[in-house]
């Protein structure tokens, strides 16, 4: 199909464009900006009037619940869920069941995704067998698979040595490994931010030193290998202080923070609301606060949706009984243009949004995507930044229907989202 997107308002932020141009597709490529290729003929048009046009979102954490969860989410609802969110490529942690700790999995897994011809799908491989932190995985055979990187999801690797020799063998192959730095021990059974929030609720708390603690043995550990490690869903303003040195220092590390923890903070979980109940907990405003900083400097390369949908059964629980995870492929977009909105000066603030869950996702991924350049993977999403919508489990495609979000009124509506040069979604 030949598409002709006009009159749009063009924002790639990887290829410096902020500008009202017009995309021409073909073969599933981009085959113009600007002006049409010679002898291009539509077959399709998209009036983008008063619309953004933009690359289609890299998502660095989406847990589509499949192989072993289905009762959460099936990929048919959650794929729809992404395209409809405008998100054309996304990254899965391994902690399906089984865990994607054979190739065979991983093989199936990314047929039964490219057969619904959605959103791109990167699966992350186990980093250790079975995700139990004791021996590793084949991670060559997992990478010949389709891997990108490997991580351990939530599971802690309680033998540091494992995890030294982990890191050796990503080092050998130059594979990414994929770490959320929380210590095993220190909050272990923690449910809340530890402040007086979580006295005052009588809740058991996850203190910053779990963080920080776990981050000074991974940095000690990349400092010795020279491994490349991606820290996921950072959430304390004490451990972005040590990546933001770790960085300076010219480790080779990159880090993300989950959307709701952007906006969000301890004081949000109110009268024991589990839709707030999430891995990591929500912290402090001035850990909130660091976190707006941090993505404003350059410390926090991206935003990720870490979606994780949960069923009523494990949700609709008391708080320290419900199973922590919200919905977020469909939030992904206005929470990231409200983070602009509220830190943002001028006119960059469309294009430092777009940037955090394209461009820059998709560079610690390693992929060509999250950019609209002539020959390029035409993937694509097309929004009103300015529509307002309440976010309510009527609108969310996602089978997980809790967000802490619920009632809420954000902007940034999306309107189409192309992928690899088809209309996946059109509203």
């Amino acid at each position: 199909m030949k598409i002709h997107i006009k009159n749009g308002h063009l924002i790639d932020p990887a290829n410096g464009i902020d500008a009202q141009q017009d995309v021409f597709i073909a073969a599933g490529k981009i085959a113009g900006i600007g002006s049409a290729p010679e002898g291009f003929v539509a077959s399709k048009v998209i009036d983008a009037t008063g619309l953004v046009v933009a690359p289609g979102l890299v998502d660095l954490s989406a847990r589509l619940r499949e192989p072993g969860y289905e009762h959460k989410a099936t990929l048919e609802s959650e794929m729809q869920a992404a395209v409809q969110g405008g998100v054309t490529s996304l990254v899965c942690p391994p902690d399906t069941e089984p865990v994607l700790d054979e190739p065979g999995l991983v093989e199936m897994l990314k047929h039964r995704a490219k057969s619904l011809n959605q959103a791109h799908v990167y699966p992350l491989g186990a980093l250790t067998a079975g995700l139990k932190g004791e021996s590793l995985t084949e991670m060559a055979e997992l990478a010949e698979a389709g891997c990108i990187g490997f991580s351990q999801a939530d599971n802690p690797i309680l033998d540091t040595t494992v995890l030294l020799r982990a890191m050796q063998y990503a080092k050998t192959f130059e594979y990414t490994v994929w770490l959320r730095p929380q210590d095993p021990h220190l909050g272990r059974t923690g449910v809340a931010h530890s402040g007086p929030v979580a006295s005052r609720l009588g809740l058991s708390g996850v203190p910053v030193m779990a963080e920080t603690v776990a981050l000074h043995t991974i940095l000690e550990l990349v400092r010795v290998t020279g491994a490349r490690v991606h820290l996921c869903r950072m959430s304390t303003a004490a451990g972005l202080e040590l990546v933001r040195a770790a960085k300076k220092e010219g480790l080779p590390i990159s880090c993300d923070v989950g959307a709701h923890h952007i906006h969000l903070t301890e004081n949000d979980i109110g009268f024991f609301d589990s839709n707030a109940r999430l891995t990591p907990p929500l912290r402090s405003q001035r850990d909130r606060d660091a976190i707006r900083n941090a993505l404003l400097d350059g410390t926090i390369d991206a935003i990720c949706s870490d979606h994780t949908p949960v069923d009523d059964d494990e949700k609709l629980l008391p708080f320290g009984e419900a199973s922590p995870g919200a919905t977020g492929l469909e939030l992904l977009l206005s929470l990231a243009l409200k983070w602009a909105e509220d830190c943002v000066d001028g006119k960059q603030q469309l294009s430092r949004a777009i940037a955090k869950v394209t461009t820059d996702a998709a560079r610690i991924v390693g992929l060509q995507s999250g950019q609209l350049a002539t020959g390029s993977v035409a993937d694509i999403c097309v929004f009103d930044p300015a529509e307002r919508w309440t976010v309510s489990s009527k609108v969310l495609a996602s089978q997980g229907k809790h967000t802490p979000f619920l009632g809420y009124e954000v902007a940034g509506q999306v309107k189409a989202t192309i992928v690899a040069g088809h209309i996946a979604f059109q509203r």
